[in-house]
């Protein structure tokens, strides 16, 4: 949990510094623009490799080495004495968020038996809601507060005492996992990998900046033809020696498909609505970054309550239909966002938006825990790896797609060679207009979800039948009455077997 805040927090809390960094350092726009995308591609390129290596060389041990590794990182960036030097410690730090990132999930896949999974899927979604919001609020903070005269480093060393902890405490009580059969490591596979993640999110990640040449179009065009020679490639190499780096067969179990494609969605509409939220706040209506940051604590309070109480006690009631409400509320909520800031215009409230963006966050919070846990729940154990750094690569393409769109979305309904007084009202429509194409996509995703299991099928402790989730309240309730864990302490007890 304190790597992926660590990783959730990292993402968004550079933005709001990059003013001070630029001033600082002296750095040009482009080597602002590296700061930023540095990290997205080394992360977005190495996730699936991350998650294969933990499977092969044991997840801990790769969970140690990469938030080993991403302190370090920090800690260069946070010295770094050149605008060049910053650059490749971001990218470094990406490269090592994508070794400690994909172990999150396939170590609380491996480590705990299905009927004690909802609670910590539970726990996760909750600190997935409080990364989301509190890194711009802390990245202002600490900029704002000037340490030491430090400026925007501390953004950076803050990484510093919470990576050394997570350090310490992940080596004494993660047990170590792999997968059960030797597997090795596919290099043909991580080339393709790499090479085609890099040619769709890079034009992507640069294309509005840069005027979206052709090449852009041409390289996003390109990267299909190398994941398709990824597929051909892989399944030649699971018939070979059962080693491929993506495990196509994930795909035919229809949990994780249909899983796999409500998370792309999603990450396209919280990509375009996380960005245009920000500059409509900052750049449209003129608040500064503290003032924004706060704005948004009512969003993630209500991400981390309903993300906790999904999971444990709404979904194995009523199934997929918590994650449907979700989208749903959700959609309620930019509605209602809509209407509030065509009716107030400039002189809109922070409090005002406290509604809409408590009820967007508790139907973000019904999704984004069942969500994890339905994709993973009938995946095998040998492949957690796999489909965990899948899942994690599947979201960023999502926001790179995202952030894409909002050039189209959003920068697309604001004129040219506007007056001063132009600029906040031309935001405002752009900004209503953007949340109209992220109610779209949410409806897309309420659709797709029907494709989801109606209910999630888990194991009873030690026992060999499969019980319907509706069954299982009760069941799991009584073993945490009778003290499950007085032995080998929770999440220890005997596995079950996996659902195939």
């Amino acid at each position: 949990m304190t790597a992926a805040f660590m990783d959730l927090v990292d993402v968004t809390i550079v933005n709001i510094a990059i003013p001070s960094i630029r001033e600082d350092t002296g750095a040009s726009f482009s080597s602002i623009q590296w700061i930023t995308a540095g990290y997205a591609l080394a992360f977005a390129a190495g996730l699936i490799t991350g998650g294969r290596l933990g499977d092969i060389y044991g997840r801990k041990k790769v969970f140690l080495i990469g938030i080993g590794g991403f302190t370090l990182a920090s800690a260069l960036c946070g010295f770094a004495a050149s605008p060049e030097m910053l650059v490749a410690s971001r990218i470094l730090q990406g490269g090592t968020a994508a070794l400690m990132v994909p172990q999150v999930l396939s170590i609380v896949h491996a480590t705990f038996p299905a009927h004690e999974r909802g609670k910590v899927f539970g726990l996760f979604g909750a600190i997935v809601g409080l990364g989301a919001v509190s890194g711009p609020l802390l990245g202002a903070l600490l900029t704002e507060w000037n340490i030491a005269g430090l400026e925007w480093r501390p953004i950076f060393l803050i990484n510093l005492p919470v990576g050394i902890a997570g350090l310490l405490l992940g080596r004494k009580f993660i047990m170590e996992s792999k997968a059960p059969k030797a597997l090795r490591l596919d290099l043909i596979g991580v080339a393709l990998v790499t090479l085609g993640m890099l040619m769709l999110i890079y034009p992507l990640t640069r294309g509005r900046e840069l005027g979206w040449p052709l090449w852009g179009y041409a390289s996003m065009a390109g990267s299909l033809l190398v994941f398709l020679a990824l597929v051909v490639f892989e399944r030649a190499k699971a018939r070979k020696d059962g080693s491929p780096l993506v495990e196509l067969s994930l795909f035919r179990v229809k949990s994780f498909a249909a899983g796999i494609a409500v998370q792309l969605t999603f990450g396209i509409g919280l990509g375009i609505f996380f960005l245009v939220w920000t500059l409509y706040m900052q750049m449209g209506l003129g608040w500064s970054e503290l003032r924004a940051g706060v704005t948004g604590v009512p969003f993630s309070v209500a991400v981390s309550f309903a993300a906790g109480i999904s999971v444990q006690k709404l979904v194995p009631r009523f199934g997929r239909k918590v994650l449907q409400a979700g989208a749903l509320l959700m959609i309620t909520g930019l509605l209602i966002y809509i209407w509030e800031s065509d009716r107030y215009g400039m002189g809109i409230a922070s409090w005002q938006m406290a509604l809409p963006l408590v009820v967007m966050g508790v139907g973000m919070g019904l999704i984004v825990a069942p969500l994890t846990d339905a994709v993973l729940s009938e995946v095998p154990k040998e492949h957690s790896g796999s489909a965990s750094g899948l899942i994690n690569t599947v979201q960023q393409m999502g926001n790179a797609l995202g952030l894409g769109l909002v050039s189209v979305v959003f920068f697309g309904a604001i004129g040219d060679g506007l007056k001063p007084q132009q600029v906040g009202p031309a935001f405002g429509e752009a900004f209503r207009d953007s949340l109209w194409w992220v109610a779209g996509v949410l409806a897309v995703i309420f659709l797709v979800m029907f494709a989801l299991p109606a209910r999630p099928r888990q194991h009873v402790e030690g026992g060999d039948d499969v019980v319907d989730a509706v069954d299982m309240t009760d069941a799991a309730d009584a073993v945490d009455a009778a003290g499950s864990g007085a032995a080998d302490g929770p999440g220890l007890a005997k596995e079950p077997a996996l659902t195939s």
